[in-house]
């Protein structure tokens, strides 16, 4: 498990992360999402060890991260700008790897690196921004890490090598109980990844839940009734975040189950209702978005 509790830290007075507090189950992929400047970067940098928070705790199962090379062996990192030595190849960089990871599998990198079609001798500074993005997972993951933290990994790749990045991932999870923090600005692409959400907004968690559980609890509602029908007051015992009314159609956003939203509203003989669970993207916007008109576009 990967618990941060109070976490501070500044540039030049600037609060990047205020008394940030969060916490990673072992065995889950937990997808870290806000807005650009939310400080996702920084957090991320700070778990790995390469910043060191001006105060408060990073602990893996209760081993604090800074300066302890023996816990750093067991988190493998892919930052979102890639960084390679000059003239490095792959097969370099898999010498440097397996003198610093104990439980590098040289096999597996064979394996990894024959699955992404890449030369193990050619120099890294010829490969396209997808190939080198590649390459690090080929590292990264024949590290065989009990942690990996992962930052805007799929830009640069295409569906195919996507999703064979997104297997791997789920199949090491499966298979050893690796813990994954990933942030991406890719929200449908986590969807169907992540079972644990964290959306941070100006370097504080703003929410943090179990994803079945926070796709559960907030729903998308249409509902009409007969041409006579005020509806004003059908809703008062119901949580509704929003409401908005275009022609005979009440569209709202309703937290609470599906029963008990379904319960209320059908008391009313409705003639049109249907409901919704809001995706993440959805989500991700209402939580973060307020009442501007660019989010009720996206939203309705």
């Amino acid at each position: 498990m990967i618990r941060l509790k109070g976490i501070n830290k500044k540039f030049d007075g600037f609060p990047a992360l205020s008394d940030l507090s969060m916490t990673v189950p072992t065995g889950s992929i937990y997808g870290l999402i806000g807005i650009n400047g939310a400080g996702k970067t920084t957090l991320i940098k700070t778990m790995s060890g390469v910043l060191r928070p001006d105060t408060g705790e990073i602990l893996y199962d209760g081993a604090e991260i800074w300066e302890n090379t023996e816990l750093k062996s067991k988190i493998a990192l892919i930052p979102d700008e890639l960084y390679f030595p000059q003239g490095y190849t792959l097969k370099n960089m898999s010498a440097v790897y397996s003198g610093f990871y104990p439980s590098w599998d040289e096999e597996r990198f064979r394996d990894l690196v024959g699955m992404f079609h890449l030369n193990p001798t050619a120099r890294l500074q010829t490969f396209s921004k997808g190939m080198k993005k590649q390459a690090m997972f080929c590292l990264a993951l024949a590290s065989e890490p009990e942690y990996l933290l992962l930052d805007e990994p799929i830009d640069g790749l295409d569906p195919i090598v996507r999703r064979m990045v997104w297997n791997t991932i789920v199949d090491d999870v499966a298979a050893r109980s690796m813990t994954v923090l990933v942030s991406s600005h890719n929200l449908k692409e986590l969807e169907g990844i992540c079972d644990h959400i964290g959306i941070l907004s100006h370097g504080k968690m703003f929410l943090e839940q179990d994803y079945d559980e926070l796709r559960g609890n907030l729903h998308k509602v249409q509902a009409a009734y007969g041409s006579t029908v005020d509806s004003s007051d059908f809703y008062n015992e119901l949580d509704v975040l929003r409401r908005e009314r275009r022609g005979s159609i009440d569209l709202l956003i309703i937290r609470g189950t599906a029963e008990e939203i379904e319960d209320q509203i059908q008391k009313h003989d409705p003639v049109i209702f249907d409901m919704l669970p809001l995706t993440l993207e959805e989500i991700f916007i209402y939580e973060l978005g307020g009442e501007n008109d660019e989010i009720n576009e996206l939203l309705f």
